[in-house]
């Protein structure tokens, strides 16, 4: 058996203190990125309480006041639940006038174009190679025309176990 010389053991444990450097490094890095991001939530939920026009003594007063109850776990269960309501409510009324729809386009669509389609709510489903989302079924309507795109509504699931349970219903008489 070769005896590995001083050098190249030495080079081996200089590669290993590189790779544990860069692993740190990394988890460092993702860090910082989880803390700014919920920094970021932070902020959107104290703009969305309308609590961003306090002057910063007003709102870091206001939330030191919540540090108490903040250690009360019914109290914590109850503003979660009061929070999920509310991001309930919104989630419902946006997308109250929104439909599954599916869009097909016969030609490669421009960079521009996809981006539109995205930001009205759509994504691209490579396995059918279709646009799909919940969308507002007029805006799309007017997008699909631009490109020659043929729209089609799906229906929605709660619709089809309907349609189902009906027909298990009437099989049943």
């Amino acid at each position: 058996m070769a005896r590995t010389s001083l050098a190249e053991r030495m080079t081996r444990l200089d590669q290993q203190k590189a790779r544990i450097a860069e692993q740190e490094a990394k988890i460092k890095t993702d860090e910082r990125k989880q803390r700014t991001r919920r920094l970021i939530e932070a902020g959107g939920l104290i703009e969305k309480a309308g609590l961003i026009d306090l002057d910063a003594n007003a709102l870091y007063g206001a939330l030191l006041s919540l540090g108490a109850p903040a250690k009360d776990s019914a109290q914590v269960a109850q503003w979660s639940k009061a929070g999920g309501q509310v991001f309930d409510r919104e989630a419902k009324a946006r997308d109250a006038n929104k439909e599954p729809v599916i869009v097909t386009f016969a030609t490669t669509l421009p960079t521009p174009f996809t981006t539109r389609l995205r930001g009205a709510g759509l994504r691209w489903n490579k396995v059918l190679q279709h646009w799909e989302g919940l969308a507002e079924h007029g805006e799309i309507a007017e997008l699909a025309r631009e490109h020659d795109g043929a729209l089609r509504r799906v229906r929605p699931l709660e619709e089809t176990h309907k349609d189902k349970s009906r027909e298990k219903t009437a099989g049943a008489s």
